[in-house]
């Protein structure tokens, strides 16, 4: 099994989902605080709102700063704080598909710190999956849920090979169609073509690596 494909993949995070009006200036304060790279104090701030925008922003701040800043000995832990708040967001509103991919995200990241053969035996490729596809039967044509279920098939795809539809009801065919669909969605975000074109890559770097060049050279429509 190839490791570091079946790790990423279990990892897209919503990267372009709509603000909602919650204690703006607050949430807005936060917000500043996690474009500016301050993601520990974003995520303190944001929690301290008690409220779902909040709790999903710091789950996705907690997230990154564990995954590219903790030191190695805190990151687990700092995973599972995200994947709890993630978790506090959808209980204050079970039918916002935002919280439910930042859950997706925070358990994504986890699985990467505990291994693959802990990932395994947690069930967090299906879980991730779950919530995956939970955002998307609440909001059908939200794009950044397609694509990360779309990534999510094609590194299931790409590290398990012929049992990813066995162990996972992952295939190459879903894989495709929501990437497409994300790209219908959302034609102008580059997140989407390079996620795609790593997507397809692995799937099959032969055959594909035409394709995600193109994908990669596509200019915005």
């Amino acid at each position: 099994m190839n490791k570091a494909i079946y790790l990423t993949f279990l990892t897209i995070v919503c990267v372009f989902v709509p603000a909602g009006t919650t204690n703006a200036q607050s949430i807005e304060e936060a917000r500043t605080l996690y474009t500016e790279g301050r993601f520990t104090e974003a995520a303190e701030l944001a929690q301290s709102l008690d409220t779902l925008e909040g709790y999903a922003l710091a789950a996705n701040s907690l997230a990154i700063y564990s995954y590219y800043m903790a030191p190695d000995g805190e990151k687990e832990g700092s995973f599972r704080r995200a994947v709890e708040l993630a978790q506090k967001a959808i209980l204050l509103d079970n039918s916002n598909p935002e919280a439910y991919l930042q859950l997706a995200h925070a358990m994504g990241r986890l699985a990467q710190v505990t291994g693959t053969w802990e990932a395994l035996n947690e069930g967090y490729a299906g879980q991730v999956r779950d919530a995956i596809q939970e955002a998307l039967r609440l909001a059908p044509d939200m794009a950044a849920a397609h694509l990360s279920l779309a990534a999510w098939h094609a590194g299931v795809v790409g590290a398990a090979g012929f049992m990813a539809g066995l162990l996972y009801d992952a295939n190459e065919e879903d894989a495709l169609a929501h990437f497409e669909r994300a790209l219908e969605l959302a034609p102008q975000e580059k997140i989407v073509l390079l996620e795609y074109a790593l997507g397809s890559l692995a799937l099959d770097v032969d055959a594909n690596r035409a394709k995600a060049h193109h994908l990669l050279e596509r200019p915005n429509t």
